[in-house]
């Protein structure tokens, strides 16, 4: 169909500003609460902190994913998506006096996990919301370009945290009021999803119990009895699980090298202006994927593309990430992103086809909950071993092992289901 026809349609031009509204505030919320935690001269951070950070911003994906995926298969979606934009907005403004008092450790992560888990039930909405307002054929496209470009207005969210620090300030203050600013893209985001009319987004069946807490309770179960039995879902799991894992443990040695490792060379920056660079660099990555991927996947079909991230995403790390030198983790930057994006959405649109839309919101639930447990493991081993330098080859290796690990798991699905 083409981006130009799909932005023709309104109702997906809707779905797209209120998507990029909250994914640039959270973006900021994100990168202002990192640099609250990490780069705050007022406060020390050790791998564990860092470490309990991501939990506190990765966490919420799998506490609130089973309830997100049942709640969302039984009540009207666009309701979720305004009520909890709302919602997350007030919290951020809660967790902005926070950073801004200087509260720290678990009364200031326990914040950001109900600001983050909030932020689940409008991410899941959205997602199974997407069939409704596209045709089913051009769901891979418009997937790419939903997908893709929230992903680019997060980082552009961030790049704005990193200006606002810098005008702001650094300290306690500074970076709640950096924090604060994040609220914006939330009420952006409500205001645009009260557009849609109720029921628009869905569900147009319910296929649950009556009894509320018993829908949640076989939230996870569901999903993952709709991901066993469709393959193409199946081995795009394993492939996910795998750059998960790669990714967490490079999330946590990238930090910490900026942290205490790395030092200025010319242009490159280290400290927190250094992860506005790979977080650009990234972006930039995500944009390559969702230009490239649908091309990809005409062309070589799903199971091909697939298979060439995964190895992409191999070599990157061991060929990138093992100088460890700020250059070639920019470019490890970029590839890694690119590789993982192209993963991404190659599932969620077979997650999207495949998946029937009266379960579709608890496969996105299991997807969440699964995935970002797996990554919150993974830097929580990591930074068991790291060193606070962060220069670990070792891990490095480990992370690239992740995705050969992926790609097998991927390939056995399909050595079973030779029709896929």
């Amino acid at each position: 169909m083409g981006a130009r026809r799909l932005l023709a349609i309104a109702g997906f031009r809707r779905l797209l500003l209120s998507r990029f509204a909250g994914q640039w505030g959270e973006g900021l919320f994100q990168a202002g609460l990192a640099g609250a935690v990490i780069f705050n001269p007022e406060r020390a951070a050790d791998p564990l902190t860092i470490a309990g950070g991501f939990t506190a911003l990765l966490l919420p994906y799998s506490i609130v994913g089973p309830f997100a995926g049942a709640l969302l298969d039984r009540w009207d979606r666009r309701r979720v998506i305004v009520v909890a934009n709302l919602l997350r907005g007030t919290m951020i403004l809660l967790s902005a006096v926070a950073v801004a008092t200087g509260v720290g450790g678990a009364g200031l992560f326990t914040l950001a996990l109900v600001v983050i888990g909030v932020s689940r039930f409008v991410g899941s909405g959205l997602s199974a919301s997407l069939p409704h307002v596209v045709p089913v054929r051009n769901l891979v496209e418009a997937n790419a370009l939903a997908t893709t470009l929230g992903a680019v207005v997060s980082v552009i969210g961030a790049g704005c945290a990193v200006g606002l620090r810098a005008i702001f300030g650094e300290g306690n203050v500074g970076s709640g009021l950096t924090t604060s600013v994040a609220v914006i893209g939330m009420v952006i985001g409500a205001i645009m999803a009260t557009r849609f009319t109720r029921g628009a987004l869905g569900p147009d069946e319910v296929d649950e119990p009556s009894a509320t807490m018993v829908a949640v309770a076989r939230g996870l179960l569901d999903g993952g009895r709709a991901a066993l039995r469709t393959p193409t879902v199946l081995a795009g799991f394993a492939a996910m699980l795998a750059y998960r894992i790669s990714f967490g443990i490079s999330l946590l040695l990238t930090v910490l090298l900026m942290r205490y490792s790395f030092t200025d060379m010319g242009p490159l920056k280290a400290g927190l202006p250094g992860i506005g660079q790979m977080v650009a660099a990234a972006g930039l990555g995500i944009l390559a994927a969702g230009l490239l991927t649908a091309r990809f996947t005409n062309r070589f079909g799903r199971r091909h593309t697939v298979v060439g991230a995964l190895l992409l995403g191999a070599v990157a790390q061991l060929a990138c990430g093992l100088p460890m030198v700020l250059p070639t983790m920019l470019l490890a930057s970029f590839l890694v992103m690119a590789s993982g994006q192209v993963i991404k959405l190659c599932v969620d649109a077979a997650v999207q086809r495949d998946v029937g839309d009266e379960v579709r919101g608890r496969v996105f639930a299991l997807y969440d909950t699964l995935f970002n447990i797996t990554q919150v493991v993974a830097i929580a081993i990591a930074a068991a071993v790291v060193p606070l330098d962060g220069r670990a080859p070792g891990l490095v290796v480990a992370a690239a092992l992740a995705y050969v690990a992926g790609l097998a798991g991927f390939l056995a699905v399909h050595r079973r289901h030779p029709d896929l």
